[in-house]
């Protein structure tokens, strides 16, 4: 009798779990079931990666369908798509996954912008949906993502995880079914909403499985959940996901000065090309400080950008808009300002056709340039881009050489001094061991005293 005491409130608790995941299964209709992860997480132990952190957060329930096992065979037979995306979404998981834990929402929807967008923020589909989380223009407005002449928040990651969690917290509480919801993502709730409602009025239960769906839409679920499949095992189907560890990525500062997207990529000792994947919602070569703009930093570049843009004294922007005179033509104004009729077309998105603007243009920054006044940057031949190095110079005038606009605090020179180390280096500069065997070609990590050695900061003796 003691035993069956010891033991009935264990069979109670097991018979209510039971019944839960029956009275689950019913209410959609035996669509799926409660879990099938095929892997046994240890709760007990910190995350290992990301990976793992997003395993241990999995709570919708495992879809399963011919469909399912069609897109988990096309990912796992596209191991290498599959390993682009996933290094592409290294710069972003960290956020996004941090974001819904603090909602205490299903770390599954970590691995939507998989099927939105392949994690390229740059994404625009066919109906102008654009970015990570894909949002149409009017559903982006909705939820706060300005979008003008200068910026496109739908392609910010930070303002496009937020508003897309709002929308799939709000269509969630709306269905109470996460694949309704994700459908209803997906296609619009109203859409949906008539689908169900059809459903009903046949007899039907509106089940995801059960109401009549686009394509697209029929597809959605389906490819979330063989991306969770690869996730929650890759071993199993011989994919190889990349490192990316548990920890932030990238913080945000805020800055209200005008400035090039150049010039804040140099000052952040960053290629242009890596700057631009957390900042992509710039459409124009330069960032207006009026719009108190959101500037994403890798962790490790902050401190490199904070200290040289308080070290540097030249120009932060190097554009200005201006107003085209009367029947003044596009290929006149690019003379003018010395730059290449389709450089000028590119910085203001004109179309190739186009002969001449009525509206306001931006043109590169000149004083008095009928006067042969100084240009402060030179140009990328290809883009509209202002370069961060010292630009040629020009043989129409001496009045016209162009200055080096490169930031003068982006490398310092040290002298090697008794006791100092790489470490020690590091640590006084604000970067870290490997940065510097880089930056200075060092097989060892040996100094020699008097050794001068190159280290983010201005360019002045240490």
């Amino acid at each position: 009798m003691k035993i069956l005491r010891l033991l009935l409130p264990l069979v109670l608790v097991v018979l209510a779990g039971c019944a839960s995941t029956h009275r689950q299964d019913a209410r959609q209709g035996q669509a799926y079931v409660a879990s099938d992860t095929s892997r046994t997480v240890d709760l007990t132990y910190p995350p290992r990666d990301m990976w793992d952190r997003i395993r241990r957060g999995f709570a919708i329930p495992n879809l399963h369908s011919d469909r399912v096992d069609y897109w988990t065979d096309y990912y796992a037979a596209h191991p290498q798509s599959v390993l682009l995306m996933a290094q592409r979404a290294g710069k972003y998981l960290y956020y996004i996954v941090d974001e819904l834990n603090r909602r205490g929402l299903p770390t599954e929807l970590a691995l939507l912008p998989f099927v939105e967008s392949a994690y390229n923020p740059n994404a625009l589909s066919r109906s102008q949906a654009s970015g990570l989380w894909q949002f149409v223009p009017a559903t982006g407005l909705h939820y706060n993502l300005q979008q003008d002449w200068w910026r496109d928040q739908r392609r910010d990651p930070v303002a496009s995880t937020q508003a897309a969690l709002d929308y799939l917290s709000y269509l969630y509480d709306l269905q109470g079914d996460w694949f309704l919801a994700l459908a209803s993502y997906n296609w619009g709730e109203g859409a949906v909403k008539r689908s169900m409602d059809k459903a009903v009025a046949e007899g039907i239960a509106p089940t995801y499985l059960n109401i009549d769906l686009p394509d697209e839409t029929r597809n959605y679920v389906p490819k979330l959940q063989a991306i969770k499949n690869i996730v929650a095992n890759p071993q199993k189907y011989g994919i190889t996901l990349p490192q990316i560890s548990n920890t932030p990525y990238f913080i945000t500062v805020h800055k209200s000065r005008d400035m090039d997207v150049a010039v804040a990529a140099a000052l952040a000792d960053m290629p242009l090309d890596e700057f631009r994947a957390l900042n992509p919602s710039f459409n124009r070569p330069v960032i207006l400080g009026k719009h108190h703009p959101a500037l994403h930093l890798p962790l490790d570049k902050v401190a490199t950008f904070n200290h040289n843009l308080a070290s540097y004294s030249g120009s932060l922007s190097s554009w200005q808009m201006i107003r085209p005179r009367r029947g003044e033509s596009l290929a006149s104004i690019a003379k003018r300002y010395d730059i290449t009729l389709d450089q000028l077309r590119s910085a203001n998105a004109l179309s190739p056709r186009q002969k001449r603007a009525e509206t306001a243009l931006l043109v590169p920054r000149q004083a008095a340039p009928d006067r042969g006044g100084v240009m402060l940057v030179s140009f990328d031949t290809t883009t509209a881009e202002p370069r961060a190095e010292p630009p040629a110079r020009s043989t129409r005038s001496r009045t016209t050489r162009r200055p080096d606009l490169r930031p003068r605090a982006v490398v310092r020179t040290h002298t090697i001094r008794a006791g100092d180390t790489l470490y020690s280096l590091a640590r006084r500069y604000n970067t870290s061991v490997e940065a510097l065997r880089k930056l200075n070609n060092l097989k060892t990590t040996s100094l020699s005293k008097g050794q001068r050695i190159r280290v983010p900061g201005s360019d002045v003796q240490g």
